[in-house]
């Protein structure tokens, strides 16, 4: 789409704002809107003016004044706007010389795709997440000097069989792990789901499949189709504001927050990915469940990687509540064509056309821009220096005996090392100028004030454990 398409939908469509957005740092989607009347095909040449000193992470005030470079090809109606809008997803300039700021997220992911291009190894890398969420009724929690507290209110949360509602209790829920995939009543958000999936089609996201999740409480995904890295983030960054809005809409919350409940499976995004050159899928071959050697290299690079890349893929605090033993986390760094427990999965298929790798520790806290650029920089390190990830694991590697368990690496266990890894093994990220060392290190301090917040505060388990002693 070009820019004179764009000001020919806002025509037909008679829109009345257009909506600028951009991704910071911690993956949160910002917005500035102007009236159509200031909207015009300069909007495409010279930018949009803003104040980036408030964006976390990004410049302080002596050097606020950035750029929205809007770009065309993204332009979409907005679903939810009581007035006509027209939403553009942007890049983020430095006014100073119009070029892309190295801490936009979207910039490191096209960053990510010419660094492909440019290396030789491939033109074009397809990613496919499965951002999974939860749909409560609602959440309450307080936070302050007298202590904190969290409420999460659900009809369909197994502890609510006990509970008065109005209308009555049905006693139709999903158990703990009883959620995957009974048909209603038990499954309460079909209809939210359904109508998630019509507006993501309104505004052109391609839905492949919709169902209810493993864990009680209102655990749901959306199976979207497959696209090319800048593409496909800027579509999971629309997939979740559909899926807030509608919940919203329906009187719900939805959040994509890895582990919101105890004692039942976290929220994962397993990330599905693919290098391919010249209309061809260089992850086919004869290799095991029908893998060439490059794909074999590319696990092998996520393997080696994977404890730096948790910084990334499993960007929060609670992100580590989710990659535990025994709740489908794969906590274990190992491939398999068969193993959900692994790490990294190889999908079954029967053309090799579909032929890809499932990465799976990655969750929906995830900056889909910087955890695809990132985990695409880690396969093909992996590529490049020919890494090879050593056999399938094909046993279910939570029950092997304590003598080979010892011998399978493990991703990360909480942030804090997570970034400690980051801050070490950095160097296939910056190939090329895809991340800089000044981005990294903004990003580590930035994530490390998360680590510090969670480390001074008391928390209620505590009084648990410790009040008597």
């Amino acid at each position: 789409m070009s820019p004179q398409d764009v000001l020919k939908m806002v025509k037909e469509n008679e829109v009345k704002f257009v909506d600028f957005r951009f991704t910071d740092t911690k993956g949160k989607e910002q917005h500035v809107g102007v009236p159509v009347s200031a909207f015009d095909e300069e909007k495409f040449e010279h930018g949009h003016a803003f104040d980036g000193s408030s964006i976390a992470g990004w410049k302080g005030i002596q050097a606020s004044d950035m750029l929205l470079m809007p770009d065309p090809a993204s332009a979409f109606i907005d679903p939810f706007m009581d007035e006509t809008t027209l939403v553009l997803s942007c890049d983020v300039l430095d006014p100073t010389d119009m070029k892309p700021y190295d801490r936009c997220p979207r910039g490191i992911a096209k960053r990510a795709e010419a660094f492909l291009k440019a290396s030789g190894l491939g033109d074009t890398a397809f990613f496919g997440p499965e951002p999974e969420f939860f749909i409560f009724d609602s959440v309450e929690w307080n936070v302050d000097m007298s202590g904190c507290s969290v409420k999460i209110n659900s009809e369909e949360g197994a502890w609510a069989s006990g509970e008065k509602f109005e209308g009555g209790n049905t006693g139709h829920r999903p158990g703990v792990k009883g959620g995957y995939f009974p048909v209603p009543p038990v499954d309460s958000h079909n209809d939210i789901r359904a109508a998630m999936v019509l507006a993501l089609e309104q505004i052109g996201i391609p839905v492949e499949v919709h169902h209810h999740e493993v864990a009680t409480a209102g655990q749901n995904e959306i199976g979207t189709k497959f696209s090319t890295l800048t593409k496909r983030a800027d579509w999971t960054q629309m997939l979740k504001y559909v899926v807030h809005n509608v919940a919203h809409q329906y009187g719900k919350t939805a959040t994509f927050m890895p582990k919101p409940i105890v004692g039942d499976n976290g929220s994962g995004m397993h990330v599905h990915q693919s290098i391919w050159k010249d209309g061809k899928n260089l992850f086919a071959g004869n290799g095991y469940a029908g893998m060439s050697e490059f794909a074999l290299y590319y696990i092998g690079g996520i393997i080696k990687h994977a404890r730096a890349l948790n910084a990334i893929t499993n960007p929060l605090t609670n992100s580590y509540k989710r990659l535990v033993p025994h709740y489908e986390a794969p906590v274990k760094l190992a491939y398999s064509a068969k193993n959900r427990s692994a790490s990294i999965r190889i999908p079954f298929v029967n053309s090799d056309k579909a032929r890809r790798i499932e990465t799976r520790f990655p969750d929906p806290g995830a900056n889909p821009y910087l955890c695809f650029a990132a985990l695409m920089m880690a396969g093909l390190d992996g590529v490049r220096n020919k890494i090879h990830p050593g056999d399938a694991a094909d046993k279910n590697l939570y029950d092997l005996p304590p003598e080979e368990d010892a011998l399978i690496p493990t991703v990360c266990s909480s942030l804090d090392q997570a970034l400690e890894a980051l801050d070490k093994d950095r160097e296939f990220l910056t190939r090329g100028g895809v991340f800089s060392n000044d981005f990294i290190d903004a990003y580590i301090a930035l994530k490390m004030e998360d680590v510090t917040k969670i480390r001074m505060t008391t928390h209620p388990v505590e009084f648990d454990m410790y009040y008597s002693l």
